[in-house]
This record gives C-alpha cells, sequence and structure tokens, in this order.
C-alpha cells in the first residue's frame, strides 16, 4: 500500500515538472524545487532528457538542497550533469557540504576539472578533501565523515554535556567518542548513558572499552557487514596509531548495501559489475557484458563438441535430443540457485570460515532430494511419451537428469567458497561461470549415460 502511493506521488511530481519544463515556468520550477526533497527529486531527475536535467539543475539555487540533490544522484549522472559546468559554479555548491559529499561528488568528475574545483575552496577543506580522495575506492577512508565529536576521558558528565551544547558542526553524536591524552580512540558512550548517570562521573567509568573499529583502507562491504550485525549507528575509522580519523555512519553504510548488492547480482547475471549500467550507451552496455558472455560461448562450443561426438547415438535414438535442452536447464537454474544462495550467505556473513564442508552437504543433500524427484518424473514422462523407444530410455532420463541436479549443485556452492579462500570476488563465480561448467558436466554425463545403458542393438556403430 506505501509503495503504491509512493509510486503514486512520484509520478504525479513528474508529471509536474514536465508540464512546468514544457511551458518554461522558471518561476513555479524554483518553487517546486524547493519544496521537493533532494531524495524524491533525485528519483525524479531520471525520467527526464539531457537537456531537462540540465535546465532544472541550472535554475536549482546553490544552497544545501543543491548538493543534498547532487549526492542523491548515481556517480554517471552527477558526472554528465557537472561535466559542462564552470569550477566556480560547483565550488558554490558543495563548498556547505561535509568533506565526505565534497570528495564523493569530486570523484565522479575528470582529474583536471576536479582539480580545479579543489583549487577554489579554503585551505582547509582543499587537504580534508585531497586526503579523502587519496583513500581507495569503495573503502572505509573513502566514505568517512572526518567531523567527529571526542571528548577527553577524565571528563566529567556534566562537562560532557556542556560541551555536546557547543557543538553545531559535527555529523552525528549519538555516540560519545571517548579518547586518552595521546588522542587514541579507548571508548564509546551513548547519549543515553551520559544522561542518566550522575553529573559528577567522569566518562571512563561509564564508556564501553569494546569498540568494533575499522582501518580506512577497509573495504566497505565489511564496514557495512558490522553495522549489520550490531546494529550500530556508526563505525569509527581509526589509524594505524589507534588515533580516530572519522566514523563511518549508517547513512553510508545503507548506500553501500545497496550498491554492493546491486553489484553481486550485475555479476551472477553476467552482467559485468557496473552498478549504474542502465545509464550507458548500447554500445557501452554491450561492451561490458561481451567478455561474461563469452564464457558461455566457450560452454557452447564444448556443449556442441561433446554432442558431436556421440552422433551416433542420436542418430539411432532421435529421442534423445528432445531432452538436452530440459538437461542443462534444469541443471543450470539449481547451480544458479545454489550459487546465489552461497554469494548472499558469504556477503551477509551467514557462511562463516570453517562451515564450507557442512554447507556443502547441505546443498548436496537438497541436490539428492530435487534430483531424484525430478529424475523421476522426467523419467516417467519419457517412458509414457515414447513408448516405442528402448524400454531403458526413461531410466537414462531421469538418472541423467539428477546427475546433473546434483552435479550442479555442488559446482554451484564449492566454486563461490573456493573463490573466496583464494581472496577472490565470490560473485564473480556465478551466471556464466557456473553455468557453462554445468552446462558442459550434464550433457557429457547425459551421453555418458546413454551409451551405457541403451541396447547395443539401438546404437548404430
Amino acid at each position: 500500500m506505501r509503495k503504491a502511493m509512493f509510486e503514486h506521488e512520484i509520478k504525479i511530481l513528474r508529471d509536474t515538472f514536465a508540464r512546468l519544463l514544457r511551458r518554461n515556468a522558471h518561476t513555479n520550477l524554483v518553487k517546486l524545487i524547493r519544496k521537493t526533497h533532494p531524495a524524491d527529486l533525485a528519483v525524479v531527475f531520471r525520467y527526464f532528457n539531457d537537456e531537462e536535467q540540465a535546465q532544472v539543475f541550472s535554475i536549482m539555487v546553490d544552497d544545501g538542497q543543491a548538493v543534498e540533490f547532487l549526492v542523491e544522484l548515481d556517480d554517471t549522472l552527477i558526472a554528465n550533469l557537472l561535466e559542462d559546468e564552470s569550477p566556480e559554479r560547483i565550488a558554490t555548491v558543495i563548498q556547505e557540504s561535509s568533506a565526505n559529499d565534497q570528495s564523493y561528488i569530486l570523484g565522479t568528475l575528470e582529474d583536471e576539472q576536479a582539480h580545479s574545483v579543489i583549487e577554489l575552496l579554503k585551505t582547509e577543506e582543499q587537504e580534508e578533501i585531497e586526503e579523502l580522495m587519496g583513500y581507495p575506492e569503495d573503502s572505509a577512508g573513502a566514505m568517512m565523515t572526518t567531523n567527529v565529536f571526542t571528548l577527553y576521558q577524565n571528563t566529567t558528565c556534566r562537562d560532557a554535556l556542556t560541551s555536546l551544547q557547543d557543538q553545531s558542526e559535527a555529523e552525528m553524536v549519538f555516540y560519545l567518542y571517548i579518547t586518552d591524552e595521546d588522542d587514541r580512540l579507548v571508548g564509546v558512550a551513548s547519549l543515553r548513558a551520559l544522561a542518566t548517570t550522575p553529573a559528577d562521573t567522569i566518562l571512563k567509568n561509564i564508556m564501553v572499552k569494546r569498540v568494533h573499529t575499522v582501518r580506512p583502507e577497509t573495504d566497505q562491504e565489511e564496514v557495512a557487514q558490522i553495522v549489520a550485525q550490531y546494529n550500530y549507528l556508526a563505525v569509527p575509522v581509526l589509524d594505524e596509531d589507534d588515533q580516530l580519523l572519522g566514523i563511518v555512519t549508517v547513512d553510508d553504510v545503507v548506500d553501500v548495501i545497496r550498491e554492493e548488492a546491486t553489484e553481486d547480482f550485475l555479476q551472477m547475471a553476467g552482467a559485468g559489475k557496473d552498478r549504474e549500467i542502465l545509464l550507458k550507451s548500447s554500445w557501452e552496455n554491450a561492451r561490458a557484458r561481451l567478455p561474461w558472455l563469452f564464457a558461455s560461448w566457450i560452454g557452447g562450443i564444448f556443449a556442441a563438441s561433446i554432442i558431436g561426438t556421440f552422433e551416433h547415438l542420436l542418430e539411432s535414438m532421435i529421442a534423445l535430443a528432445a531432452f538436452i535442452p530440459v538437461i542443462i536447464g534444469m541443471g543450470g537454474n539449481i547451480g544458479t540457485q545454489s550459487s546465489t544462495i552461497i554469494v548472499r550467505g558469504i556477503a551477509t556473513g551467514r557462511i562463516e570460515i570453517g562451515s564450507e564442508l557442512k554447507v556443502l552437504l547441505k546443498e548436496v543433500r537438497v541436490g539428492i532430494i530435487l534430483g531424484a524427484l525430478y529424475g523421476l518424473l522426467l523419467g516417467a514422462f519419457a517412458k509414457f511419451r515414447f513408448i516405442d523407444a528402448d524400454p531403458m530410455l526413461g531410466v537414462v532420463i531421469g538418472l541423467s537428469i539428477g546427475c546433473s541436479m546434483l552435479i550442479a549443485v555442488a559446482v554451484g556452492t564449492f566454486v563461490p567458497m573456493f573463490l573466496r579462500k583464494v581472496d577472490i570476488d565470490p560473485a564473480i563465480a556465478s551466471g556464466p561461470f557456473v553455468t557453462t561448467s554445468i552446462d558442459i558436466l550434464g550433457v557429457l554425463f547425459y551421453f555418458v549415460i546413454a551409451e551405457y545403458f541403451l541396447s547395443a542393438s539401438l546404437i548404430k556403430p
């Protein structure tokens, strides 16, 4: 119900923008932009053509709403939108935003354009942005907020509350990050603990000393796992000396979870890993998907070669050809199911290191159950559909589908877990790579079983 209401509101908003754009109603457009939440504006913005997008952004006032709107957009949209903008305009738009938002926006631009914008910012902002942009892409350092509120461990709760009241620029003060005399992070305290503790109590006595932290080079997906597992609102980022560099907040983590899930599903489908593939041109889209489909092409060549090797079987019993798509299709489907389950289990931390054998055996049991069930059903169908064929045809089909599904489950489970062992993203194992190997093995076992069981009188030498 709520989703339907949201979609209805977005449609009304989209139609209103389209009508005002057609009329060039500049004043009304400005009013509508100011009344629209940046997140909703970003959704509607995707329905505009390039000219309409440029027109809307050109009349957008260079205040906090403009930069909030930009950070809601995909990287490609930001780059396209700012490509022809002057460095002065861009600097004006982002100057009041946080350093991590500034670095995110500038990171979508060409190096020369980004450098020109940075030179127009304040010196302290320049240094902070360059530091953030120097961290690896998709790392904790690249997405952290550096404006963090900290307090010395011997500060009383009374003084802490007074200091907190004077804070207006800190990104988030749900947690109080507590440091020692060397500015090293030694603990964290919640606002609730601060408010419910006697005023003369020092922070050292109420802080939680065991804090989950990350390094600036930590992958963003690992940070997201920590937040999701422990329900944190933020995760501190420390340097080698345990000094607080910044925090990764939950709102940034939500974006990471969405991006990583999209990336994993694209890779599992064999569509590359570009999260913004829908925004690419047809040629760019095709080029991104080409290498992934090459694996399927190679697999098809191998499968065709195997079928050619057993040509004499097909000539003797043409009914065998009718079941090749079923053997390949059922194996590919259940293999993709298994690999998807395993990849998401690894991504969410539900499949722990050391539990691989247990997970593999469980999926094999699933493959045996489903393979036996569909083997019986398909074997019975083959026997009654092709009554005049060899009596063993039903056995061949039943065993083949059962073996194909069992092999598919084993491959779809084993390969992602193996890749994790060797520090390769398990998502790349899905899609074409798993299904290709399943196609080859499924066809091979199908004809081997057929040659073994079918009557020699029906097989021409």
